[in-house]
């Protein structure tokens, strides 16, 4: 009997990337998640070979940074606590280069192919990225180009603005033009 393996959208993923310290990371109950496995033992096996997985892998989130996560900022689209539940250990994230050691230490079927998933996602976003960081270069280097010009349309651009908000002065009704009967 086979068992159908789950394939998860790339948006329902790219949902759970997030910036912390400056790398986009993924939480280990995310992953766990994704995996199919509970988060305890994702976080045993990794554990089991923390050598695999040196700080620039993953890394506990600091007090500060769990504040924040459990105030409400991050934990909202990661996880709703019931009434009375805590959260008892530090949240533990996992960079890109984390997420693919993670394959090494998981072997499910479904492990492997979200993995894959997630490895291409984690790709994908970050070709976006520099295409995004190369189009800010081009209107950067088009506003130093024409700054002088685009300035100048807009101060036309609010001076028009500034003029159709006066109010009007009353005017005297005018003379008809053209011949008139005496």
């Amino acid at each position: 009997m086979k068992t159908e393996l789950i394939s998860i959208p790339n948006e329902t993923i790219i949902s759970k990337i997030f910036f912390i310290r400056g790398k986009k990371v993924m939480f280990d109950k995310d992953l766990a998640e994704l995996y199919g496995v509970e988060t305890r033992l994702l976080n045993q096996a990794v554990k089991r070979n923390r050598a695999r997985f040196p700080e620039d892998f993953m890394f506990k989130l600091n007090k500060q940074e769990t504040k924040i996560w459990q105030s409400g900022y991050l934990r909202s689209q990661i996880v709703i606590l019931r009434h009375g539940e805590h959260i008892k250990y530090a949240p533990t994230v996992f960079t890109e280069q984390g997420v693919s050691m993670l394959s090494s230490v998981l072997n499910s079927k479904q492990a492997i192919k979200m993995n894959i998933q997630i490895i291409r996602t984690f790709t994908k976003l970050r070709e976006i990225l520099s295409e995004n960081k190369k189009l800010a270069e081009k209107l950067e280097m088009m506003e130093l180009k024409y700054d002088k010009n685009i300035s100048e349309i807009f101060k036309v651009i609010k001076y028009l603005v500034a003029e159709k908000d006066k109010p009007k002065e009353i005017e005297k009704p005018k003379e008809p033009i053209g011949f008139r009967k005496q």
